[in-house]
């Protein structure tokens, strides 16, 4: 099995100890396997969310030129997955090649749990901890039970999280809630988006929260920065570095 490892142009850039805790964790599970071709760049999701489609079809092209011939393409961001398997249809001239690449790419709680099918690893983690439900990974990718859903409740992002000796979820009175990062949304309308993040954030704290963990870098980076300025005592971190810290597989 080639598994080829997609990193988010962003994660690249301002969290690189993520790439490298997502990394650590695929090679536990898939040792001698995992292959980071260098010739990936961005997946065009920022252009193409911005309505600029011209600009967003090379990197579609790249992307599935690149990781075409591997067996499965993984990333540790549930937006850019999303964008691959949902809204790379026009982008792409070769249909049957996107069909393929499409089929294979998952986010990395996806892969962990769907295609790996491993049980929730066992090691520690004892802190209070706040999930938050990123809009791509909940309602594009269903990692999670979103509250309009009339169906019994699941998260594999918790699962996968489970059997950390210490760890207790907190419950935030709005569990699905966006956190108003939007990519360029943040950018157009700043206040809006602020104000969303503080939101989320404040409905964290009265929970309980030391750590604030998802799927998604891209949300976490957004309040993350908002948590930094209005120093707030809460911890960060992807679910790739709060997995790889409590099995104890080398630090982030």
């Amino acid at each position: 099995m080639r598994v080829g490892l997609f990193i988010p142009c962003y994660i690249d850039q301002f969290y690189p100890r993520v790439g490298i805790a997502t990394l650590r964790l695929l090679e536990h599970f898939c040792p001698g396997q995992v292959e980071f071709p260098t010739s990936q760049i961005c997946c065009g999701q920022p252009m193409a969310n911005s309505g600029c489609v011209s600009d967003a079809r090379p990197a579609a092209e790249r992307f599935v030129a690149t990781f075409r011939p591997y067996d499965y393409i993984v990333a540790p961001s549930g937006s850019c997955v999303s964008m691959v398997r949902h809204h790379y249809h026009g982008l792409v001239a070769d249909e049957a090649a996107l069909a393929e690449v499409q089929a294979k790419t998952f986010e990395l709680c996806e892969f962990l749990t769907d295609v790996l099918q491993i049980e929730p690893p066992a090691g520690r983690f004892p802190h209070r901890v706040g999930m938050h439900q990123s809009c791509h990974g909940l309602r594009d990718l269903r990692l999670g039970k979103s509250s309009e859903l009339n169906v019994a409740p699941f998260n594999k992002v918790e699962r996968l999280l489970s059997k950390l000796d210490g760890i207790e979820y907190t419950q935030p009175d709005r569990a699905d809630e966006c956190c108003g990062f939007g990519g360029s949304f943040a950018v157009y309308e700043e206040a809006v988006s602020c104000m969303m993040g503080r939101d989320r954030i404040s409905d964290h704290q009265r929970a309980g929260a030391e750590v604030l963990t998802a799927g998604d870098m891209s949300c976490l980076m957004h309040l993350d920065g908002l948590i930094r300025r209005e120093r707030r005592p809460l911890r960060v971190l992807h679910v790739a570095e709060v997995l790889v810290e409590g099995m104890g597989i080398g630090g982030a």
